[in-house]
């Protein structure tokens, strides 16, 4: 279950639904950087354990990645440069230094991207079903595999340790509730 502590902001879908085409660019970013995110997660001797679990995640946001591709060549939109999100660069920024408390930062940090990502995924598929349901059926089959992400990171990080864990989840889901509150006039998921 999500446990964010302030809504999607009402005219996000609006905003999106009428940028689609940069939103699939932002989109494509977003899958690349999970799948070196997973990849990256493995460095640390606390996570060796879960390596295979972790390459499975990069895997599958591989080909999410390749398959947001696809919808961009079939679209006639080039693959290109996107703007740095202001809300994963505000959570990113606050990620601790030194071993543990990095790895447990890192994994409640990519959790609440995929959690993010889910709850997103779902409003921008019944957000386009109308105009774009090819494209709202593929948003609708994301949301179990990010949620699955979302909880897969949450429980490695609580199995380093509970209580910091906890301690850092409420941290930053304060942080997060003030940075998808403020205004992004970006066509961007996060």
């Amino acid at each position: 279950m999500l446990m964010f502590r302030h809504k999607v902001p009402a005219g996000w879908i609006d905003h999106i639904r009428g940028n689609l085409d940069m939103v699939l660019v932002d989109h494509a970013h977003l899958e690349r950087k999970a799948a070196s995110s997973a990849i990256m997660l493995g460095k640390y001797r606390q996570l060796w354990p879960r390596v295979s679990e972790l390459n499975d995640i990069a895997i599958e946001e591989l080909q999410h990645f390749q398959i947001v591709l696809d919808i961009l060549k079939d679209r006639g939109v080039p693959f290109q440069s996107t703007s740095p999100s202001p809300w994963i660069n505000g959570l990113m920024k606050a990620t601790r230094r030194g071993v543990q408390g990095q790895v447990i930062d890192h994994l409640i940090v990519a959790a609440l991207i995929e959690g993010r990502s889910c709850e997103k995924f779902q409003i921008l598929a019944e957000g386009i079903a109308d105009t774009e349901p090819e494209l709202a059926r593929f948003y609708g089959s994301l949301v179990e595999s990010e949620g699955n992400h979302y909880a897969a990171y949450i429980l490695m990080a609580r199995e380093i340790n509970e209580t910091e864990a906890r301690e850092r989840l409420d941290y930053f889901l304060d942080l997060e509730a003030d940075l998808i509150a403020a205004p992004n006039p970006l066509p961007m998921l996060h």
